[in-house]
């Protein structure tokens, strides 16, 4: 008997077990397509606000900083709470913290459309991101705990697709809404569709740990403390530099923090994070391979549109079709990863594949420059978008794989903290990175901003992209080279589960400590 089958006696996750029958398999299509379709709105809703920020300024007057918080502030919270839902998730129920997140999420969108100032705005953008931490945690624990083996690499397979869907075409769907009906439509739309959510949370299966211990407090609170204080800080660096002492201030509180969570954490009976899932092994693996992804490609999916436009001749609408390269790949990908997988092909040749392709993706995108053309970034864009589309089928799944049933979601909340974290990081040092690399050439830490902004303007526009074009050729091999490092101590701690093969099934990398 299965470990997962002894929780289902016990009452724990009462999908994995469930008995094979036509009933069973159609509750366990509704709970996919009920999660798909949370992991639809969230990324599409994630990507496509900041379209809305020109249009909110003019008509709520923010600006700076409040402005801007219409997206920091959903994006932190999300980040910062994502593995608080997922552990919640195991002590509660892990379709009671995603319905949770989905009223949350609708109410909280309703709001945003509603919104009779930025500040009000800003406070329900930040509780959106609330919701979404429970919608995003508490999906992928359902699914890890109803699906099995083959079942669950084509459920997160599909995952991966409806993911790249959402923050592909986020944009463009959000910019129709804008431009037709305004922002206040734009989440009035979002917040209809989250009430659908809402009324599918009963199709979901509810699974949870066999015992409900307290909740790690102070482990949550040092958790989040060092997530706010880290991001904060390098969200700073781009206008501050690394040696502000307000950077250094929040970097430090930060990883302090850390350390006092890490402290918490080892002597608490039932922590928030259970360390050893990080002492090594395949799950370790798995969510290295997650961050290595966003290594690899948030940057050149943010940034490389405004070089573009900038020191480059591209119109928006050109920069926009030829970043279809890199997205199209994560619609279509996934599901023959899923495939391959399930069929008999090494899951670690499959990943270390995926973070070769990122790696050589981005050392091939330093053909860039002033005058180049479609066809010669086609090749590196498509590179990358392969690869993150192989990731995006496979770490999930298989890190799945490795986590007791009873601890699912604690995994499922770290792997999209870890990912979004990463996200939001990988954003900011990309962007402080090309500003330092320039500001000594061009006059200082403020000119090299607006240049990384794609403002080329006020001085020798030729001077100004070579320099621009050669920090983006540093970031590139710097970004290059990282990855490669990173592939080889994934295809090693992906690796250590064959020298696990003979353990009980059930067995994790928490339990073998």
């Amino acid at each position: 008997m299965s470990a997962s089958q002894k929780l289902n006696r016990a009452g724990a996750p009462l999908g994995a077990g469930s008995p094979p029958g036509p009933g069973g398999r159609v509750r366990s299509a509704l709970t996919l397509g009920s999660v798909l379709l949370g992991y639809l709105i969230v990324p599409m809703a994630m990507s496509g606000t900041s379209i809305a920020l020109p249009r909110i300024a003019a008509d709520l007057g923010g600006s700076g900083g409040a402005l801007q918080w219409v997206v920091t502030g959903y994006f932190l919270a999300a980040s910062c709470l994502m593995l608080v839902a997922g552990s919640l998730g195991d002590l509660f129920g892990r379709r009671r913290i995603f319905a949770v997140g989905a009223v949350l999420y609708a109410l909280s969108t309703a709001a945003a459309a509603f919104a009779p100032h930025v500040l009000v705005l800003d406070a329900a953008r930040t509780l959106s991101g609330v919701g979404a931490a429970g919608v995003m945690a508490g999906g992928g624990a359902i699914l890890g705990s109803t699906f099995e083996g083959p079942a669950r690499t084509r459920a997160f397979a599909m995952v991966g697709t409806t993911v790249g869907v959402g923050l592909a075409f986020g944009p463009t769907f959000a910019g129709w809404l804008v431009s037709a009906l305004g922002w206040r439509a734009m989440f009035g739309v979002f917040a209809g569709a989250s009430v659908l959510l809402v009324v599918c949370t009963p199709a979901l299966r509810e699974s949870a740990a066999g015992h409900r211990p307290k909740v790690d407090l102070p482990g949550t609170v040092a958790f989040v403390l060092g997530i706010v204080g880290l991001m904060y800080g390098i969200n700073q660096v781009a206008s501050a530099g690394w040696t502000s002492p307000r950077v250094l201030g929040f970097l430090g509180a930060g990883l302090l923090m850390f350390v006092v969570f890490v402290v918490l954490e080892r002597r608490s009976t039932h922590p928030v994070l259970e360390l050893a899932l990080l002492r090594g092994g395949p799950f370790t693996g798995w969510l290295l391979a997650a961050l290595t992804t966003a290594l690899g490609t948030v940057g050149v999916l943010v940034y490389l549109p405004t070089y573009l436009q900038g020191a480059g001749t591209f119109s928006a609408g050109d920069a926009g079709t030829l970043m279809l390269a890199m997205t199209l790949p994560v619609l279509a990908v996934p599901p023959l990863a899923g495939k391959l997988v399930n069929q008999g092909m090494s899951a670690r040749l499959l990943i270390t594949l995926a973070i070769t392709l990122i790696a050589v993706g981005n050392a091939w995108m330093t053909v860039l420059a002033p005058d180049s053309r479609s066809v010669q970034l086609i090749g590196p864009l498509l590179l990358i978008g392969v690869g993150n589309g192989l990731a995006a089928a496979l770490v999930d799944a298989q890190a799945m794989e490795h986590v007791a049933p009873e601890r699912i979601g604690m995994a499922s909340g770290l792997l999209n903290t870890a990912r979004g974290g990463a996200n939001a990081l990988v954003l900011a040092v990309f962007g402080a990175a090309l500003i330092t690399l320039m500001q000594s050439e061009v006059g200082g830490r403020e000119r090299a901003g607006r240049v990384a902004a794609g403002d080329l303007d006020g001085g020798s526009h030729a001077f100004l992209a070579e320099q621009y074009t050669h920090a983006w050729h540093v970031v590139l091999w710097t970004v290059a080279i990282l990855c490669l490092l990173s592939g080889l101590a994934i295809h090693r701690l992906v690796g250590s589960a064959a020298r696990n093969a003979q353990r009980p099934a059930g067995a994790t990398a928490v339990e073998q400590e």
